[in-house]
């Protein structure tokens, strides 16, 4: 067998999994952040929100904004690939009265990591959080039509709230996914 032969016979499982970390964010992730929120907002809403929304999201001005909410203590989690941040969380206090003791208020993952179990590892880092703050319960929201929806449901997400979201001057739906025990999603 030749040399590119013996390349072509390597299969997937033989290919070593690439490690990825889930830690505290720090202020020189924040532009890698911002390339994230950027991506996974053009890549979740597209056809939900309106098209000139996604097109004039700046990467620049998203990571200006998490540098700010890293270096003021703000709760950010980022998963780390080989050094580049492929996804990422924010949380803290609720800022929407009577749904939970916590709000996961951002979650984001680059289309190419998803899949892999980031997402829960994800979500359990900001529940480990808010429950090291004294939270019992959290929730989040999601646009209605975002196909993401299956992932938070299968988290054991209940469905508790709808109300609407201003994107670009359209009212979007949204629906709240409430964990009464935030411990089932730490674990």
């Amino acid at each position: 067998m030749g040399s590119l032969a013996r390349c072509w016979s390597v299969r997937l499982h033989d290919i070593p999994p690439v490690s990825v970390l889930i830690r505290r964010a720090v202020p020189g992730d924040a532009t890698q952040i911002g390339v994230v929120h950027v991506a996974g907002w053009r890549s979740a809403y597209a056809g939900i929100l309106p098209g000139s929304s996604l097109t004039r999201l700046s990467a620049t001005q998203q990571a200006t904004q998490y540098d700010h909410d890293i270096r003021t203590g703000r709760a950010v989690f980022v998963a780390v690939a080989d050094g580049v941040v492929v996804g990422f969380t924010t949380c803290g206090r609720p800022r929407t009265a009577g749904l939970g003791d916590g709000e996961v208020e951002t979650l984001y993952v680059l289309d190419d990591w998803r899949e892999q179990g980031l997402g829960r590892r994800l979500m359990a880092a900001a529940a480990g959080h808010l429950g090291a703050h004294g939270c019992v319960s959290l929730f989040l929201w999601v646009l209605r039509d975002n196909q993401s929806r299956w992932f938070y449901e299968r988290l054991g997400g209940r469905a508790a709230r709808t109300s609407t979201t201003p994107v670009g001057g359209v009212d979007v739906p949204q629906i709240a996914y409430v964990w009464p025990d935030l411990m089932t999603l730490a674990a």
